[in-house]
């Protein structure tokens, strides 16, 4: 227990330092933050599909420019070419204002993003991070939750019933994971001490918190993917059943500005990890040893965007690994395992930090109670399992279904399940008689 920080050896971070620049030099780091994000993002996507391409033994992007580097901003001009399209049942002054809703917040949580120490910024003196706050940590996953109405409203929006289904299917998914990300960092906020970004850094200064509070970190991670729609929980976008998911009707720039979000978040969440339980921007263990300026002026750049990179990795290699789970299941996991698992961690970490800081309570008794604890959490977890299965099924088929109810004509399957060869032609309540073509040719 000696190795964990306790607040009163933390180092005192000013947020003074912060809001002091000239408004130039407010100005400058803003759009410097803008241009790096959009560079990232084509690197990214022409990052994803080199690696992916490699793991399958194909070549990838290879022909515009060097290693074909070139080739995202050769898609992305091709998109911005294509015709813009709304469609005729589309609410369209919300169908426009959607994808700008998703993308402005996921520039903004990088406001309060560390890059590295005080450095020389053109002749003044200031932080590399743009500002920061004593609740800046809660500032990013407010603003987060403000890109969730972008997807909601593109979906609904549309008038499309996959659309619909998507958009209601990825804010029910971000919800869920945002649950499990933020109580996952509560145990970083006890130990730090506070909730501004700079100041979690300044104490990761011995040693990080992934290490500490690793199944925190391990939570984060689960549940950074599912936050970002990413394989192997793009459940929302899934082809096989929702087309393209809550952006199947857009095309253009408007649907480039979904793409942009998504992998502009993909780094957010990364950076995020980093902050919080990699060091941020410190150089990695050993290096500050041998080497006195690896943690000052610019070098520290390195090693952040390093670790982002880590990060990115990790998301190329499970899409290119993975396959997509079953929506119950993917579902089940966020609330039935990680929210109940990060709760009793919370008790633990709370229980272990009261002994740092008082240390008059038996540490024996303590480690049996937090083992105690997690033993009843997991047995919980498979409490009542197995209870409702067989039942309610010759209830749901007996309640009368219409498929009209609504505005969003969804067919219902046919009488007995799925059938192989031609389907039986469907009659609905209103009389209408749906006949697919293989029926047809088999009545021929």
């Amino acid at each position: 227990m000696s190795i964990l920080p306790l607040a009163a050896d933390l180092p005192d971070a000013e947020l003074g330092q912060f809001g002091q620049d000239p408004w130039w030099v407010i100005l400058l780091k803003a759009v410097l933050i803008f241009v790096v994000l959009v560079v990232l993002t084509l690197f990214n996507i022409w990052f994803e599909r080199r690696v992916v391409a490699r793991m399958q033994h194909r070549v990838g992007p290879n022909v515009h420019g060097p290693f074909g580097l070139l080739q995202s901003l050769a898609d992305g001009v091709k998109l911005a070419l294509k015709e813009d399209i709304v469609p005729k049942a589309a609410d369209k002054v919300v169908f426009l204002i959607a994808p700008v809703i998703a993308t402005v917040p996921a520039f903004v949580t990088w406001a309060v993003i560390p890059f590295g120490p005080e450095v020389n910024f053109f002749g003044h003196r200031t932080p590399l991070q743009l500002t920061d706050m004593p609740v800046a940590v809660l500032f990013v996953m407010a603003i987060a939750s403000i890109g969730i109405y972008g997807i909601v409203l593109g979906g609904w929006s549309s008038g499309s019933t996959y659309s619909l289904l998507g958009g209601l299917r990825s804010s029910a998914q971000m919800i869920s994971y945002e649950v499990a990300m933020g109580l996952a960092l509560v145990a970083v906020f006890l130990y730090a001490g506070s909730m501004s970004t700079s100041e979690i850094v300044a104490a990761q200064d011995r040693l990080w918190f992934g290490l500490i509070l690793l199944p925190s970190f391990v939570i984060y991670v689960i549940s950074m993917v599912g936050e970002t729609n990413r394989a192997p929980f793009d459940l929302p976008e899934a082809e096989g059943e929702l087309v393209g998911g809550f952006h199947t009707e857009y095309s253009s720039l408007k649907f480039a500005l979904f793409f942009l979000a998504e992998y502009i978040n993909l780094v957010t969440v990364s950076a995020i990890a980093t902050t919080l339980f990699l060091g941020g921007w410190a150089a990695p263990w050993g290096i500050e040893n041998i080497w006195d300026g690896a943690n000052s002026g610019y070098w520290p750049l390195l090693w952040f965007f390093g670790k982002v990179f880590l990060f990115v990795f990790l998301f190329v290699w499970l899409r290119g690994s993975l396959p997509r789970m079953r929506y119950d299941q993917f579902m089940a996991l966020g609330w039935k395992v990680l929210i109940p698992v990060s709760l009793a961690w919370i008790v633990a970490v709370a229980a272990i930090r009261v002994i740092s800081l008082e240390g008059n309570v038996n540490r024996t008794y303590l480690v049996a109670a937090i083992a105690v604890l997690l033993v009843l959490t997991l047995g919980l977890m498979f409490v009542g399992e197995g209870k409702d299965k067989g039942t309610g099924v010759d209830e749901a088929a007996e309640a009368p279904h219409d498929a009209f109810a609504g505005g969003f004509p969804v067919p219902p399957m046919p009488t007995g399940g799925a059938v192989r060869g031609a389907a039986a032609p469907l009659t609905f309540s209103t009389g209408r008689t749906t006949v697919t073509a293989a029926a047809e040719e088999s009545h021929e």
